[in-house]
């Protein structure tokens, strides 16, 4: 006897939607971060429309009770939509900078490619988050459309109304809406304030302008790959925005954060001759001998040791990038 293949959802709820969004050529896997919120379970229907080989995988950070219950939600509907599940662990203590923990964990626990279901509303509120934290293009670029996050072209209100036309009752995570976040207080209190100033809906204001710096973060990136840091000469010739990110990208290395600007801003300056050499993050010192830029310290060894365990001879040894 064979299997019965899952229900679709009905004729018209999700085909408008997918001409807005960015999911990878039907057949191929995609992993969805699935935590039984509106906006996930959207995700993980429309991937399953889309044709994806989908795999829903939610994380548990031990927070809060009833955990496995949401995951039984995020099970049943991947069940009930042809989709295989996938339940991981991230455990994530109560404490300061709970969020950039949980969200590490979480990315930790996707893997890179994952899917993830934020919408325009998550992207204008992470240019404000990031515009308040004094982040530069990058930040402000915030999330770059494509298969790893599908529903930038989507509004929070359309996920919402998909699950209510499937009949699916998403998750309510009481985290969403503590103010001791930043971002829950953009979302209730900033958003709403700027949308009343400016006269209209800031959202999709916001999100164009990040599509906008995207592309010119793109071209920054491009410029400073043609930029060796080590090199001082070539350092303090090249237009400060390409500098500034040569520097930034090669303390970095594969480190979770970028050094803070003023470090780089030092860096640069050392390269120029201002100064013979400067302290940056992690104990590690940059110096000017001969041409060249050196770091040493704890995680840098001496004269062309590593940074961040990579070498520093140019900027293509030290990532292959240019």
């Amino acid at each position: 006897m064979s299997a019965t293949p899952p229900p679709s959802p009905p004729d018209g709820t999700t085909g408008p939607l997918l001409t807005r969004c960015t999911f990878p050529p039907p057949g191929v896997p995609l992993d969805c971060g699935v935590s039984g919120g509106p906006d996930s379970l959207a995700l993980l229907v429309l991937a399953v429309a889309a044709g994806c080989r989908v795999t829903a995988v939610h994380v548990d950070h031990g927070l809060r009770t009833g955990s496995a219950a949401e995951a039984e939600v995020v099970a049943a509907a991947a069940a009930r939509f042809g989709a295989a599940f996938r339940s991981v662990r991230a455990p994530v203590a109560d404490g300061p900078n709970l969020e950039a923990r949980a969200r590490r964990a979480r990315h930790g626990a996707l893997g890179p490619d994952a899917a993830t279901g934020h919408t325009a509303d998550d992207q204008a509120e992470t240019v404000l988050v990031n515009l308040l934290r004094g982040a530069g293009v990058e930040g402000l670029a915030a999330m770059r459309r494509g298969p790893r996050h599908p529903l930038l072209g989507l509004r929070r209100v359309e996920t919402a109304a998909l699950c209510r036309a499937l009949g699916l009752v998403p998750v309510q995570d009481p985290s969403n809406t503590d103010p001791r976040f930043l971002r829950n207080r953009v979302r209730a209190e900033l958003l709403p304030r700027c949308s009343e100033l400016a006269g209209r809906d800031v959202v999709p204001v916001l999100a164009r302008q990040a599509d906008l710096l995207a592309g010119d973060a793109d071209l920054l990136a491009a410029v400073a790959e043609l930029v060796d840091p080590a090199d001082a000469r070539a350092l303090a010739a090249a237009p400060e925005p390409a500098a500034r990110r040569a520097v930034r990208r090669w303390l970095q290395g594969d480190g979770p954060y970028a050094p803070p600007a003023a470090a780089v801003a030092r860096v640069v300056a050392v390269a120029r001759g201002a100064h013979r050499a400067t302290e940056v993050p992690g104990g590690r010192r940059v110096s000017r001998s001969g041409g060249r830029l050196e770091v040493s310290g704890p995680s840098a060894g001496t004269g062309d040791g590593p940074v961040d365990g990579r070498p520093v001879q140019s900027a293509r040894g030290h990532d292959g990038r240019g």
